[in-house]
């Protein structure tokens, strides 16, 4: 008999988050009234064309950067193959070398690997620690002087492990002055500061859905005086560098959300804390369970392992009580996860794992509901 659950309790939120119902409202109203095509010369044109650059301040401000260093794409997967594939094309007469870390989203390890089957770029995979970590000298290890391309992520998607982003920027540029240092940074803006200007990197992708706003809308933010080739060809939209009619209600849609995530993002990041200790300790104080995130992650993202019961049977048996977390990445649709393999996991603690994700809308009754779920079903999965 299917289980029933009137409340659902939502974990999930590293893969997507719910749509803030003032971005939804605000959205329609894009929609439906301010519809017109920004590059039109009337004034249904000029009105989306003033919501467009309330969006490019936002983003600006939350970044700390220039809005005109501000580029709209259609997610984060279209930002990081821009930033990779055209940046080092943009470099390549000047080195062949590209470092990237075993752990990176897919949209940049495909990226990387396309570099080296059509251009034959030299491509070194940095290897992480047991939980997840990059250690920047062993970054920096492995640049040398025709190094063009460095791409680390701010925050892994899986475990939550925080990059030292900046430190590696300032020694990437000091051996290598020619190459430029990219950062998906789609698990820590709206988060933790994302700030390119501080950070020193050249590009840095964000993405709406993460924090609230709609999917398929992202951003590239690329340094001023950094001749970045365009991805896309076809027309002046963004001044030329990212052509095609702008999503314009996305594009609004991800200013506000950019907007309200800062507003409380220092009240929001001390309730995930919170959240997060609960999961940390059920996992130390419950035999058979095990901590993959460290110590040192960024508490919206803890992993766990239930040794015993495969993550596809906890998963189907928590969604069946209205509790919803992921096995790893949404983007790798249920196949073996690339980031627990590097960290070498055990089989047995990589085939279990659970990643539990929080946002502004997590509450304890969430965690309590999904840490008795877990409990429950170690009794009963095991006597099956």
């Amino acid at each position: 008999m299917a289980y029933k659950q009137s409340m659902e309790h939502y974990l999930d939120n590293s893969a997507t988050t719910r749509v803030d119902s003032q971005v939804a409202d605000y959205m329609c109203h894009m929609l439906t009234q301010e519809y017109g095509n920004p590059s039109s010369l009337h004034e249904k044109g000029y009105a989306a064309e003033r919501e467009l650059n309330k969006a490019y301040s936002a983003v600006g401000r939350a970044l700390g950067c220039d809005e005109g260093e501000v580029y709209f794409t259609s997610g984060g997967t279209e930002a990081n193959n821009w930033a990779i594939l055209q940046g080092y094309l943009a470099r390549r007469r000047r080195g062949n070398r590209v470092i990237t870390t075993a752990i990176e989203h897919s949209s940049v390890l495909e990226s990387a690997r396309r570099l080296e089957r059509e251009f034959g770029a030299e491509v070194v995979y940095i290897q992480p620690d047991q939980y997840g970590n990059i250690a920047s000298e062993d970054v920096l290890a492995a640049v040398t002087r025709d190094t063009v391309l460095v791409s680390i992520m701010a925050v892994n998607n899986e475990v939550g492990s925080i990059m030292p982003i900046k430190e590696i920027a300032a020694g990437v540029h000091a051996v290598a002055p020619n190459a430029l240092v990219h950062t998906d940074a789609v698990q820590a803006f709206g988060k933790i500061p994302v700030r390119p200007k501080t950070w020193g990197v050249d590009m840095v992708t964000i993405t709406a859905h993460k924090i609230n706003g709609p999917k398929g809308c992202g951003a590239l933010y690329i340094k001023k005086g950094l001749h970045l080739p365009p991805l896309l060809v076809g027309g002046e939209q963004q001044r030329g560098m990212r052509p095609g009619t702008e999503n314009t209600a996305g594009i609004a849609g991800f200013g506000m959300a950019a907007r309200l995530q800062q507003d409380r993002r220092i009240d929001t990041y001390g309730k995930v804390q919170q959240l997060c200790q609960m999961v940390q300790q059920f996992a130390y104080n419950e035999p058979g369970v095990v901590l993959n995130s460290g110590s040192q992650a960024l508490p919206y993202i803890v992993n766990i392992s239930v040794i015993g019961i495969r993550s596809e049977t906890m998963m189907h048996y928590l969604a069946q009580r209205g509790i919803y977390v992921s096995s790893g990445s949404a983007c790798a649709k249920g196949e073996a996860s690339h980031v627990l393999r590097a960290m070498k996991l055990p089989p047995e603690v990589a085939d279990s794992a659970l990643r539990i994700s929080f946002d502004h809308n997590s509450t304890k009754e969430d965690v309590i509901a999904l840490l008795q779920a877990i409990k429950a079903a170690m009794g009963e999965i095991a006597r099956r």
